[in-house]
Protein backbone atom coordinates (compact mmCIF):
# COMPACT_ATOMS: atom_id res chain seq x y z
CA UNK A 1 0.00 0.00 0.00
CA UNK A 2 1.43 3.41 -1.01
CA UNK A 3 1.87 6.30 1.14
CA UNK A 4 0.17 9.72 1.08
CA UNK A 5 1.12 11.90 -2.03
CA UNK A 6 2.91 14.99 -1.71
CA UNK A 7 0.65 17.26 -1.13
CA UNK A 8 -0.98 15.41 1.37
CA UNK A 9 1.66 14.92 3.35
CA UNK A 10 2.21 18.66 2.99
CA UNK A 11 -1.11 19.51 4.10
CA UNK A 12 -0.77 17.28 6.88
CA UNK A 13 2.57 19.31 7.83
CA UNK A 14 1.02 22.49 7.54
CA UNK A 15 -2.09 21.86 9.91
CA UNK A 16 0.24 20.45 12.76
CA UNK A 17 2.13 23.37 12.68
CA UNK A 18 -0.93 25.59 12.71
CA UNK A 19 -2.20 23.27 15.53
CA UNK A 20 0.91 23.58 17.16
CA UNK A 21 0.96 27.95 16.58
CA UNK A 22 3.14 27.95 14.12
CA UNK A 23 2.32 30.16 10.77
CA UNK A 24 0.93 27.31 8.60
CA UNK A 25 2.25 28.96 5.19
CA UNK A 26 5.80 28.83 6.56
CA UNK A 27 5.40 25.41 7.46
CA UNK A 28 3.85 24.40 3.91
CA UNK A 29 6.39 26.47 2.12
CA UNK A 30 9.63 24.74 4.32
CA UNK A 31 8.28 21.12 3.78
CA UNK A 32 7.99 21.58 -0.14
CA UNK A 33 11.35 23.02 0.45
CA UNK A 34 12.76 19.93 1.84
CA UNK A 35 10.76 18.04 -0.64
CA UNK A 36 12.66 19.53 -3.35
CA UNK A 37 16.11 19.01 -1.96
CA UNK A 38 15.21 15.17 -1.72
CA UNK A 39 14.09 14.94 -4.96
CA UNK A 40 15.99 17.44 -6.92
CA UNK A 41 17.80 14.43 -8.96
CA UNK A 42 15.02 12.37 -9.95
CA UNK A 43 14.29 13.40 -13.59
CA UNK A 44 10.97 14.95 -13.94
CA UNK A 45 10.91 15.63 -10.37
CA UNK A 46 10.29 19.26 -10.77
CA UNK A 47 7.15 19.35 -12.89
CA UNK A 48 5.56 17.05 -10.52
CA UNK A 49 6.58 18.83 -8.25
CA UNK A 50 5.46 22.15 -9.31
CA UNK A 51 2.06 20.06 -10.22
CA UNK A 52 2.01 19.68 -6.20
CA UNK A 53 2.51 23.06 -5.89
CA UNK A 54 0.15 24.92 -8.16
CA UNK A 55 1.03 27.67 -10.12
CA UNK A 56 4.84 27.09 -9.80
CA UNK A 57 7.71 26.61 -12.08
CA UNK A 58 11.26 24.54 -12.68
CA UNK A 59 13.04 27.14 -11.37
CA UNK A 60 10.86 27.53 -8.10
CA UNK A 61 11.26 23.82 -7.75
CA UNK A 62 15.45 24.42 -8.03
CA UNK A 63 15.33 27.20 -5.78
CA UNK A 64 12.98 25.13 -3.56
CA UNK A 65 15.89 22.65 -3.19
CA UNK A 66 18.74 24.79 -2.76
CA UNK A 67 16.61 26.32 0.01
CA UNK A 68 15.82 23.04 1.47
CA UNK A 69 19.78 21.22 1.35
CA UNK A 70 20.04 22.65 4.99
CA UNK A 71 17.07 19.89 6.23
CA UNK A 72 18.76 16.91 4.66
CA UNK A 73 21.53 17.24 7.56
CA UNK A 74 19.61 19.62 10.19
CA UNK A 75 16.12 19.99 11.82
CA UNK A 76 13.45 22.50 9.29
CA UNK A 77 12.81 25.83 10.52
CA UNK A 78 9.57 25.34 11.97
CA UNK A 79 10.54 22.04 13.94
CA UNK A 80 13.47 24.28 15.34
CA UNK A 81 11.01 26.30 16.67
CA UNK A 82 8.76 23.95 18.39
CA UNK A 83 11.74 22.01 19.98
CA UNK A 84 13.53 25.74 21.34
CA UNK A 85 9.91 25.89 22.75
CA UNK A 86 9.71 22.56 24.56
CA UNK A 87 6.10 22.28 22.88
CA UNK A 88 5.00 18.93 23.15
CA UNK A 89 3.80 19.15 18.99
CA UNK A 90 7.42 18.72 18.02
CA UNK A 91 7.58 14.88 17.56
CA UNK A 92 4.43 14.83 15.66
CA UNK A 93 5.75 17.63 13.68
CA UNK A 94 8.98 15.94 13.07
CA UNK A 95 7.09 12.93 11.79
CA UNK A 96 5.25 14.41 9.42
CA UNK A 97 8.00 15.93 7.72
CA UNK A 98 9.52 12.32 7.63
CA UNK A 99 6.01 11.38 5.65
CA UNK A 100 7.10 14.47 3.71
CA UNK A 101 10.42 13.25 2.63
CA UNK A 102 9.11 10.10 1.91
CA UNK A 103 6.30 11.24 -0.59
CA UNK A 104 8.89 13.20 -2.13
CA UNK A 105 10.49 9.53 -4.01
CA UNK A 106 7.05 9.79 -5.91
CA UNK A 107 8.18 13.24 -7.66
CA UNK A 108 9.32 12.37 -11.18
CA UNK A 109 10.76 8.61 -11.80
CA UNK A 110 12.15 7.83 -8.95
CA UNK A 111 15.84 6.11 -8.20
CA UNK A 112 17.71 5.18 -5.93
CA UNK A 113 19.52 8.24 -4.50
CA UNK A 114 15.77 9.60 -3.77
CA UNK A 115 15.33 6.88 -0.94
CA UNK A 116 18.82 7.61 0.15
CA UNK A 117 18.03 11.28 0.71
CA UNK A 118 14.91 10.35 2.02
CA UNK A 119 15.89 8.04 4.79
CA UNK A 120 19.31 10.62 5.73
CA UNK A 121 16.40 13.61 5.77
CA UNK A 122 14.25 12.31 7.74
CA UNK A 123 15.93 10.48 10.50
CA UNK A 124 17.36 14.40 10.72
CA UNK A 125 14.05 15.47 11.63
CA UNK A 126 13.57 12.78 13.70
CA UNK A 127 16.76 12.72 15.54
CA UNK A 128 16.12 16.97 16.85
CA UNK A 129 13.02 16.07 18.96
CA UNK A 130 13.24 15.06 22.77
CA UNK A 131 10.81 12.44 23.18
CA UNK A 132 9.32 10.96 26.73
CA UNK A 133 10.37 7.46 27.88
CA UNK A 134 10.05 6.04 31.42
CA UNK A 135 13.36 6.05 33.36
CA UNK A 136 13.82 3.88 36.54
CA UNK A 137 13.96 7.16 38.98
CA UNK A 138 11.61 9.61 36.95
CA UNK A 139 8.73 7.79 34.85
CA UNK A 140 8.51 11.42 32.98
CA UNK A 141 12.44 11.68 32.18
CA UNK A 142 13.55 13.55 28.78
CA UNK A 143 15.74 10.78 26.38
CA UNK A 144 16.55 12.07 22.79
CA UNK A 145 15.77 9.60 19.79
CA UNK A 146 19.05 8.54 18.00
CA UNK A 147 22.02 11.16 16.77
CA UNK A 148 21.22 14.14 14.40
CA UNK A 149 23.18 14.03 11.29
CA UNK A 150 26.14 15.06 10.90
CA UNK A 151 28.67 15.36 13.41
CA UNK A 152 26.37 15.65 16.07
CA UNK A 153 27.00 14.27 19.49
CA UNK A 154 25.44 10.72 20.50
CA UNK A 155 23.41 12.42 23.39
CA UNK A 156 21.18 15.60 24.32
CA UNK A 157 19.64 17.70 21.83
CA UNK A 158 21.47 21.24 20.96
CA UNK A 159 19.22 24.40 21.02
CA UNK A 160 16.99 23.99 18.05
CA UNK A 161 17.50 26.01 14.85
CA UNK A 162 14.66 28.41 13.41
CA UNK A 163 14.02 31.52 11.15
CA UNK A 164 12.07 34.91 11.06
CA UNK A 165 8.98 33.45 9.39
CA UNK A 166 8.45 31.50 12.88
CA UNK A 167 10.48 32.93 15.40
CA UNK A 168 8.23 35.27 16.90
CA UNK A 169 5.52 32.51 17.45
CA UNK A 170 6.20 31.56 21.85
CA UNK A 171 4.39 29.36 23.54
CA UNK A 172 2.83 30.57 27.41
CA UNK A 173 3.97 28.01 30.13
CA UNK A 174 0.83 27.25 30.86
CA UNK A 175 0.11 25.79 27.64
CA UNK A 176 3.58 24.02 27.38
CA UNK A 177 5.90 22.49 29.54
CA UNK A 178 9.72 24.52 29.72
CA UNK A 179 12.43 23.16 27.53
CA UNK A 180 14.98 21.54 29.37
CA UNK A 181 18.19 24.16 30.82
CA UNK A 182 21.85 22.95 30.43
CA UNK A 183 24.87 24.10 32.14
CA UNK A 184 27.56 25.56 30.87
CA UNK A 185 29.62 22.36 31.38
CA UNK A 186 26.71 20.31 29.63
CA UNK A 187 27.18 21.90 26.27
CA UNK A 188 30.97 22.05 26.92
CA UNK A 189 30.67 18.53 27.00
CA UNK A 190 28.68 18.60 23.70
CA UNK A 191 31.33 20.17 21.80
CA UNK A 192 33.90 18.02 23.25
CA UNK A 193 31.97 14.92 22.08
CA UNK A 194 31.95 16.29 18.32
CA UNK A 195 34.46 14.77 15.75
CA UNK A 196 37.61 16.13 14.92
CA UNK A 197 37.20 20.59 15.25
CA UNK A 198 39.92 20.17 18.01
CA UNK A 199 41.45 23.55 17.22
CA UNK A 200 37.65 24.98 17.19
CA UNK A 201 36.51 23.40 20.59
CA UNK A 202 40.10 25.08 22.20
CA UNK A 203 39.29 28.36 20.72
CA UNK A 204 35.31 28.17 22.38
CA UNK A 205 36.75 27.19 25.20
CA UNK A 206 39.12 30.03 25.85
CA UNK A 207 36.32 32.32 24.69
CA UNK A 208 34.30 30.99 27.32
CA UNK A 209 36.63 31.07 30.17
CA UNK A 210 37.11 34.54 29.59
CA UNK A 211 33.15 35.82 28.81
CA UNK A 212 32.69 33.82 32.14
CA UNK A 213 35.32 35.89 34.08
CA UNK A 214 33.91 39.13 32.47
CA UNK A 215 30.33 38.50 34.15
CA UNK A 216 31.72 37.65 37.28
CA UNK A 217 33.41 40.44 37.58
CA UNK A 218 30.87 42.81 36.18
CA UNK A 219 28.86 41.30 39.09
CA UNK A 220 30.87 42.14 41.73
CA UNK A 221 31.03 45.68 40.70
CA UNK A 222 34.80 45.60 39.20
CA UNK A 223 35.74 47.60 35.97
CA UNK A 224 35.76 44.81 33.29
CA UNK A 225 36.50 45.73 29.30
CA UNK A 226 33.53 45.16 26.94
CA UNK A 227 34.60 42.20 25.23
CA UNK A 228 32.87 41.59 22.12
CA UNK A 229 30.61 38.29 21.79
CA UNK A 230 30.25 38.31 17.87
CA UNK A 231 32.30 35.98 15.89
CA UNK A 232 33.70 35.06 12.64
CA UNK A 233 33.60 31.51 11.55
CA UNK A 234 36.00 30.52 8.19
CA UNK A 235 35.99 27.24 6.75
CA UNK A 236 35.11 25.03 3.44
CA UNK A 237 31.83 23.45 3.69
CA UNK A 238 30.74 21.31 5.52
CA UNK A 239 33.44 21.87 8.52
CA UNK A 240 30.67 21.68 11.32
CA UNK A 241 30.38 25.70 11.40
CA UNK A 242 26.77 25.67 11.75
CA UNK A 243 26.35 23.12 14.35
CA UNK A 244 29.12 24.82 16.82
CA UNK A 245 27.05 28.07 15.93
CA UNK A 246 23.84 26.38 17.60
CA UNK A 247 26.26 25.24 20.20
CA UNK A 248 27.70 28.84 21.15
CA UNK A 249 24.40 29.82 21.59
CA UNK A 250 23.11 27.62 23.99
CA UNK A 251 26.87 28.17 25.92
CA UNK A 252 26.22 31.77 25.71
CA UNK A 253 22.38 31.71 27.22
CA UNK A 254 23.84 28.97 30.12
CA UNK A 255 26.52 31.90 30.80
CA UNK A 256 23.41 34.79 31.27
CA UNK A 257 25.08 36.44 28.05
CA UNK A 258 21.82 35.76 26.14
CA UNK A 259 17.97 35.12 27.21
CA UNK A 260 17.31 32.00 24.86
CA UNK A 261 19.83 30.52 23.05
CA UNK A 262 18.14 29.99 19.91
CA UNK A 263 20.32 30.35 16.45
CA UNK A 264 18.06 32.06 13.18
CA UNK A 265 19.97 30.72 10.39
CA UNK A 266 19.91 32.56 7.48
CA UNK A 267 21.91 33.29 3.74
CA UNK A 268 22.01 36.43 1.86
CA UNK A 269 18.42 35.73 -0.46
CA UNK A 270 16.69 36.00 3.67
CA UNK A 271 17.98 39.22 3.98
CA UNK A 272 17.98 40.84 1.04
CA UNK A 273 14.72 42.29 -1.09
CA UNK A 274 14.10 42.95 -4.26
CA UNK A 275 13.59 47.02 -4.01
CA UNK A 276 15.71 49.37 -1.92
CA UNK A 277 14.45 50.04 1.09
CA UNK A 278 12.50 46.91 1.65
CA UNK A 279 15.80 45.29 2.40
CA UNK A 280 16.65 47.14 5.43
CA UNK A 281 13.05 46.01 6.92
CA UNK A 282 13.34 42.68 5.82
CA UNK A 283 16.89 42.60 7.35
CA UNK A 284 15.59 44.57 10.76
CA UNK A 285 12.81 41.57 10.60
CA UNK A 286 15.59 38.87 10.62
CA UNK A 287 17.66 40.31 12.81
CA UNK A 288 14.49 41.15 15.16
CA UNK A 289 13.68 37.03 15.27
CA UNK A 290 17.58 35.96 16.57
CA UNK A 291 16.91 38.43 19.30
CA UNK A 292 17.73 36.70 22.59
CA UNK A 293 19.92 34.22 20.56
CA UNK A 294 22.62 33.85 17.83
CA UNK A 295 22.33 35.21 14.12
CA UNK A 296 24.07 32.72 11.77
CA UNK A 297 24.69 33.92 8.68
CA UNK A 298 25.99 31.86 6.00
CA UNK A 299 28.84 32.97 3.18
CA UNK A 300 28.15 36.65 4.83
CA UNK A 301 30.43 38.18 1.78
CA UNK A 302 28.11 37.78 -0.71
CA UNK A 303 26.05 40.96 0.87
CA UNK A 304 28.92 42.97 -0.06
CA UNK A 305 28.88 41.91 -3.56
CA UNK A 306 31.94 39.96 -3.75
CA UNK A 307 32.58 39.33 -7.46
CA UNK A 308 29.98 41.94 -8.35
CA UNK A 309 29.94 45.85 -8.41
CA UNK A 310 27.55 48.16 -6.76
CA UNK A 311 25.35 46.26 -4.70
CA UNK A 312 23.07 48.69 -2.97
CA UNK A 313 21.49 45.99 -1.85
CA UNK A 314 23.61 43.87 0.24
CA UNK A 315 25.31 47.41 1.46
CA UNK A 316 22.10 47.81 2.85
CA UNK A 317 21.46 44.87 4.71
CA UNK A 318 25.09 45.34 6.39
CA UNK A 319 24.38 48.89 7.36
CA UNK A 320 21.03 47.27 9.00
CA UNK A 321 23.04 44.27 10.38
CA UNK A 322 25.41 47.39 12.22
CA UNK A 323 22.37 49.01 13.12
CA UNK A 324 20.69 46.11 14.81
CA UNK A 325 24.25 44.95 16.45
CA UNK A 326 24.51 48.32 18.19
CA UNK A 327 20.88 48.05 19.37
CA UNK A 328 20.81 45.25 20.54
CA UNK A 329 23.98 44.34 21.84
CA UNK A 330 23.28 42.87 25.23
CA UNK A 331 20.99 40.52 23.89
CA UNK A 332 22.50 39.27 20.21
CA UNK A 333 25.13 37.71 19.01
CA UNK A 334 26.27 37.28 15.43
CA UNK A 335 28.47 34.38 13.66
CA UNK A 336 29.14 35.17 10.16
CA UNK A 337 30.85 32.47 8.01
CA UNK A 338 32.17 31.16 4.85
CA UNK A 339 35.69 30.93 3.25
CA UNK A 340 38.86 32.36 4.77
CA UNK A 341 40.11 34.88 2.27
CA UNK A 342 36.40 36.52 1.42
CA UNK A 343 35.77 36.86 4.98
CA UNK A 344 38.52 38.49 5.20
CA UNK A 345 37.95 40.73 2.62
CA UNK A 346 34.33 41.11 3.71
CA UNK A 347 35.23 42.05 7.42
CA UNK A 348 38.00 44.82 6.46
CA UNK A 349 35.49 46.53 4.01
CA UNK A 350 33.23 47.66 6.65
CA UNK A 351 34.58 49.78 9.33
CA UNK A 352 31.64 48.85 11.80
CA UNK A 353 32.18 45.34 11.12
CA UNK A 354 35.65 45.10 11.64
CA UNK A 355 34.85 46.90 15.25
CA UNK A 356 32.78 44.67 16.04
CA UNK A 357 34.17 40.99 14.91
CA UNK A 358 37.37 40.63 16.55
CA UNK A 359 37.35 36.87 17.19
CA UNK A 360 38.13 34.61 14.06
CA UNK A 361 37.25 30.99 14.50
CA UNK A 362 39.09 28.10 11.64
CA UNK A 363 37.53 24.85 11.02
CA UNK A 364 39.66 22.59 9.21
CA UNK A 365 39.05 20.39 7.05
CA UNK A 366 38.12 16.89 8.34
CA UNK A 367 40.58 13.79 7.75
CA UNK A 368 39.88 10.39 6.31
CA UNK A 369 39.52 8.85 9.84
CA UNK A 370 37.60 11.62 11.39
CA UNK A 371 35.10 11.41 7.86
CA UNK A 372 34.68 7.82 8.69
CA UNK A 373 33.57 8.39 12.06
CA UNK A 374 30.96 10.56 10.57
CA UNK A 375 29.95 8.01 8.39
CA UNK A 376 29.45 6.08 10.88
CA UNK A 377 27.77 8.52 12.69
CA UNK A 378 25.50 9.22 10.21
CA UNK A 379 24.59 5.91 9.71
CA UNK A 380 23.85 5.06 12.94
CA UNK A 381 21.41 7.69 13.03
CA UNK A 382 19.69 6.45 10.55
CA UNK A 383 19.59 2.74 11.67
CA UNK A 384 22.27 1.49 9.16
CA UNK A 385 25.26 -0.41 10.44
CA UNK A 386 28.29 0.04 8.29
CA UNK A 387 30.39 -3.08 7.97
CA UNK A 388 34.06 -2.59 8.20
CA UNK A 389 34.22 -4.10 4.65
CA UNK A 390 31.67 -0.86 3.53
CA UNK A 391 33.80 1.25 6.31
CA UNK A 392 36.86 0.47 4.10
CA UNK A 393 35.36 1.08 0.58
CA UNK A 394 34.24 4.42 1.48
CA UNK A 395 38.27 5.00 2.53
CA UNK A 396 39.24 4.12 -0.62
CA UNK A 397 36.76 6.39 -2.49
CA UNK A 398 37.85 9.15 0.05
CA UNK A 399 41.54 8.05 -1.57
CA UNK A 400 40.53 8.86 -4.81
CA UNK A 401 38.36 12.27 -4.20
CA UNK A 402 39.90 15.54 -4.81
CA UNK A 403 40.55 18.20 -1.76
CA UNK A 404 39.87 21.31 -2.94
CA UNK A 405 38.30 24.45 -1.64
CA UNK A 406 34.73 22.91 -2.64
CA UNK A 407 35.40 19.39 -1.16
CA UNK A 408 32.24 18.80 0.88
CA UNK A 409 33.70 17.41 4.18
CA UNK A 410 30.89 16.11 6.43
CA UNK A 411 28.75 16.93 3.41
CA UNK A 412 30.94 14.40 1.32
CA UNK A 413 30.48 11.41 4.09
CA UNK A 414 26.00 12.30 4.37
CA UNK A 415 25.72 12.41 -0.20
CA UNK A 416 28.07 8.95 -0.03
CA UNK A 417 25.69 7.72 2.65
CA UNK A 418 22.58 8.37 0.71
CA UNK A 419 24.26 6.91 -2.46
CA UNK A 420 25.12 3.62 -0.41
CA UNK A 421 21.40 3.54 1.24
CA UNK A 422 19.85 3.92 -2.34
CA UNK A 423 22.03 1.31 -3.77
CA UNK A 424 20.76 -0.95 -0.75
CA UNK A 425 17.55 -0.49 -1.79
CA UNK A 426 18.61 -1.60 -5.20
CA UNK A 427 20.30 -5.09 -4.07
CA UNK A 428 17.44 -6.08 -2.32
CA UNK A 429 14.84 -5.53 -4.93
CA UNK A 430 14.15 -8.99 -5.64
CA UNK A 431 14.73 -10.34 -1.61
CA UNK A 432 11.15 -10.86 -0.74
CA UNK A 433 11.51 -11.50 2.88
CA UNK A 434 14.71 -9.54 3.65
CA UNK A 435 16.36 -10.34 7.25
CA UNK A 436 16.99 -7.77 10.30
CA UNK A 437 20.46 -7.76 9.58
CA UNK A 438 20.21 -7.53 5.75
CA UNK A 439 17.55 -4.53 6.39
CA UNK A 440 20.35 -2.71 8.52
CA UNK A 441 23.44 -3.73 6.87
CA UNK A 442 25.28 -1.47 4.10
CA UNK A 443 28.16 -3.82 2.52
CA UNK A 444 31.37 -2.64 0.73
CA UNK A 445 29.31 -2.52 -2.91
CA UNK A 446 26.93 -0.25 -1.68
CA UNK A 447 29.59 2.45 -1.92
CA UNK A 448 30.57 1.89 -5.12
CA UNK A 449 28.93 4.59 -6.86
CA UNK A 450 30.82 8.27 -6.12
CA UNK A 451 29.28 10.65 -3.81
CA UNK A 452 27.22 13.25 -5.99
CA UNK A 453 28.60 17.07 -5.43
CA UNK A 454 25.94 19.12 -3.42
CA UNK A 455 23.50 20.29 -5.88
CA UNK A 456 24.77 18.68 -8.77
CA UNK A 457 22.68 18.98 -12.32
CA UNK A 458 21.05 16.48 -14.36
CA UNK A 459 20.70 14.05 -11.27
CA UNK A 460 22.03 10.65 -11.09
CA UNK A 461 25.36 9.29 -11.80
CA UNK A 462 25.16 7.87 -15.46
CA UNK A 463 25.60 4.28 -13.90
CA UNK A 464 23.23 4.14 -11.11
CA UNK A 465 19.57 2.58 -11.91
CA UNK A 466 16.61 4.15 -12.97
CA UNK A 467 13.15 3.06 -12.04
CA UNK A 468 10.70 2.69 -14.81
CA UNK A 469 7.23 2.66 -14.83
CA UNK A 470 7.40 -1.10 -15.06
CA UNK A 471 9.18 -1.12 -12.02
CA UNK A 472 7.54 1.27 -9.51
CA UNK A 473 9.51 1.00 -6.86
CA UNK A 474 9.12 3.34 -3.95
CA UNK A 475 5.58 4.89 -4.92
CA UNK A 476 4.34 1.94 -3.40
CA UNK A 477 6.17 1.01 -0.61
CA UNK A 478 7.45 2.59 2.42
CA UNK A 479 11.04 3.23 2.80
CA UNK A 480 12.97 0.22 3.99
CA UNK A 481 15.22 1.60 7.14
CA UNK A 482 13.77 4.90 8.19
CA UNK A 483 13.43 5.14 11.59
Amino acid sequence: MSGPSLSEAVDAAAALASHAGLDADSARSEALSLAAAVAESAPGAASDWARAVGQATTQDFFDAASRGRRWRESPTASLGSLVAQGNPSARAYAEALAEVASAACQLGEPTMRVIGNASVAAAAQLAAVPVLAPSASDPSALTHSPPAPWNAPSEATSPATTTAATAGTRHTASETPPAPTRTVDELLAELDALIGLERVKREVHRQVAVLRIERLRTDAGLKSPTITRHLVFTGNPGTGKTTVARLVGGIYQALGLLSQGQLVEVDRSELVAGYLGQTATKTAEVVASAAGGVLFIDEAYSLTGTGMQGDQYGQEAVDTLVKEMEDRRDDLVVIVAGYPAPMEAFIAANPGLASRFRTTIEFEDYSDEELAAILVQLARGADYELLPEATERFREVLGRTPRGSSFGNGRFARNALEAAIGAHAWRLREVDAPSLDQLRQLVARDFDEEPLEEGAAGGVPASEPVLTAADPGPRDRTLGGMP
